[in-house]
């Protein structure tokens, strides 16, 4: 088991109708073709797949997809959308559940290595990924750049959705590299709000690199969104793409 926090039933049950944009057709196109091309003809790898919203879609796309997952919740609702004979799923943590088999393609996509809270775990998910890799293979991440230019010196907060439904922030801890999203919802009209939080261990793409490296993995490409944007000092997020040497 590791530091990942696990997601609740109730949370997994309202995960869907929570990320309807993020799920959407438009949304998930430069995504699953961006995937699928590095798939090629083989098999993919979805490092903590959660409800399916990529790997379903992926998989429907006729890539052969196989998922792990921590949380048993999340892969319930999954399993709701598809049998486990057109896509498997393990139930385990991300750094060192192993499946049969080798992949041209290991993704992990939405921040997600973040859950794993310490240095130590992440350099572990990029081992497991490597362990899965056959030579030539790729592993990928989606990752959003820590957003610590927003913070003036004694500021420990920043904002990053103020809607009518919902007020999110995050708080860091800058010495332990620690940030916690602080969220708060309004399920109804009654203006009562349901308040959550989740812990993140928050890494830059040079640390990663590195993790990749101890992992013997290299450095293929690096962008700034899945339509392939150049990767620059104001970019949000990057797509970082590792390769297994043949």
């Amino acid at each position: 088991m590791t530091s990942s926090e696990l997601w609740t039933r109730e949370t997994a049950d309202r995960y869907d109708a929570e990320e309807t944009e993020t799920s959407s057709a438009a949304v998930l196109k430069p995504t699953l073709a961006f995937l699928a091309e590095l798939a090629g003809d083989g098999r993919a790898l979805e490092f903590a797949i959660g409800t399916g919203r990529v790997g379903v879609p992926l998989r429907e796309r006729g890539v052969p997809v196989v998922g792990i997952e921590l949380s048993e919740h999340m892969a319930a609702v999954l399993r709701r959308k598809i049998d486990e004979s057109t896509l498997p799923v393990t139930i385990g943590d991300m750094a060192t559940t192993v499946v049969p088999g080798e992949f041209t393609l290991v993704y992990l996509v939405y921040n997600t290595i973040t859950n794993l809270l310490t240095q130590d775990e992440q350099i572990e998910c990029f081992r497991n990924a490597a362990r899965h890799l056959e030579p030539g293979g790729r592993f990928v991440i989606e990752l959003g750049v820590p957003p610590l230019r927003f913070l003036p010196p004694g500021q420990v907060a920043v904002p990053f959705d103020v809607s009518e439904r919902h007020l999110g922030f995050d708080t860091f801890d800058l010495v332990e590299q620690i940030l916690v999203s602080h969220h708060f919802t309004r399920d109804g009209d009654d203006g009562r709000y349901r308040r959550e939080h989740s812990r993140h261990r928050y890494a830059w793409p040079a640390e990663l690199d590195l993790m990749a490296r101890i992992a013997g993995l290299e450095l293929e490409r690096r962008v700034a969104d899945w339509d392939g944007a150049p990767f620059t000092q104001d970019s949000a997020k990057h797509i970082s793409v590792w390769r297994k040497p043949a």
